[in-house]
């Protein structure tokens, strides 16, 4: 990706962010809360793991039919998601709890989920919260050639049928993670010195990786293969529908934050300067959408929240649907916008409608 120096705009009134860092200071210190998780999100990050581990020790223990075994990998597959949705996001941002140690521990958990921390937070931490829906410098926009999610990208004839296969390929998001981008991006982000905090040493970064990767096979792969009396191949697809179910979902959940026709996807100035402030910019590129619904809070991780989320990424998401309030409020006040669908389906369908419009031909439709 081209990543030149960007800076975001300081002639512009910043007064909207301090107005709204204010008032939602003021919300948790008048209720003497922190700003961290609390007892719910413990409950909750026992409920994740469980739906995510119990099946996989159900399935090595017990003699189970094929179609049951099959059924149960769909399970782990929503429990992958939702570990990586509650438990690592929060622990990787920080947020999950006041003591560095445990957000430590819990932002591990992606090594169990096939990913790598140094990767995601330089591609989720820095690259994407930063320069949010900018081409070029948010990877979470870039899908290859396959995919095209913004009009700054080159239009293959391809993309005409995309908001039919995309689908599909959304699914393979965590087992690429598995595979083969974890080891091109910590290539890529070494090779840049990027990093999220201190820089690692690209020694010990590298051998990290390898390990992690050597016990993640032998945990999902090699251990079932010892055990389990079944074909091996068997096993592989197992491991593939558990992957798939969780990419499908992570995918998804995502896709509605950003790739939105109401996502703004802004391109700096010759000088490599945005139009507007940081947080007014997260206002215009994100998205909420089913905030009234109570499941959709819970197992997305408040990750529905999006517009909290970018403004805010170090407060954890169990906060989010009290403070959406305040920053609607503030939005409106000083004649921001605040994107939100109020239902999922409506989002769905909305962000595949604006992949078919992305998948038009820009030449015919100039």
């Amino acid at each position: 990706m081209n990543t030149p120096t960007l800076s975001f705009s300081r002639t512009e009134s910043a007064k909207f962010f301090r107005t709204l860092n204010k008032r939602v200071n003021a919300y948790f210190k008048e209720n003497n809360i922190k700003r961290t998780g609390n007892w719910s999100l413990w409950l909750k990050t026992v409920i994740m793991f469980s739906i995510f581990l119990l099946p996989y020790f159900v399935i090595l223990t017990l003699d189970l039919p094929g179609w049951v075994q099959l059924l149960l990998t769909v399970v782990m597959g929503i429990g992958m998601a939702g570990v990586g949705m509650n438990v690592m996001h929060d622990g990787n941002h920080g947020s999950f709890s006041n003591k560095p140690w445990i957000n430590r521990l819990m932002g591990s958990s992606i090594y169990i989920l096939a990913g790598n921390v140094y990767n995601w937070k330089v591609q989720h931490n820095v690259l994407h919260h930063t320069y949010t829906n900018i081409h070029g410098h948010d990877e979470d926009m870039d899908a290859g050639s396959l995919l095209r999610f913004s009009k700054h990208a080159d239009w293959k004839w391809f993309h005409r049928f995309q908001h039919y296969y995309s689908v599909l390929l959304y699914g393979l998001l965590t087992i690429n993670w598995a595979i083969t981008s974890d080891f091109k991006q910590m290539k890529r982000y070494m090779r840049r010195k990027l990093s999220y905090g201190k820089l690692p040493s690209p020694a010990a970064n590298w051998s990290k990786l390898v390990i992690t990767k050597a016990i993640y096979v032998v945990i999902w792969i090699v251990i079932p293969l010892l055990i389990l009396d079944i074909a091996w191949w068997k096993i592989l697809i197992g491991f593939f529908i558990m992957h798939y179910t969780a990419g499908l979902i992570l995918s998804v959940v995502f896709q509605l934050a950003h790739i939105m026709d109401e996502a703004d996807m802004p391109l700096p100035e010759k000088n490599g300067t945005m139009k507007n402030t940081w947080a007014i910019h997260q206002l215009h590129t994100t998205v909420n959408f089913s905030t009234r619904n109570r499941l959709v809070n819970w197992f997305t991780g408040g990750l529905n929240h999006q517009v909290e989320h970018h403004i805010f990424p170090n407060i954890s998401h169990i906060h989010y649907n009290k403070i959406s309030k305040i920053v609607r409020e503030t939005a409106k006040e000083f004649n921001l916008p605040y994107n939100e669908y109020k239902s999922m389906r409506t989002a769905v369908l909305a962000h595949f409608k604006f992949l078919r419009e992305m998948g038009m031909n820009p030449v015919l439709q100039a």
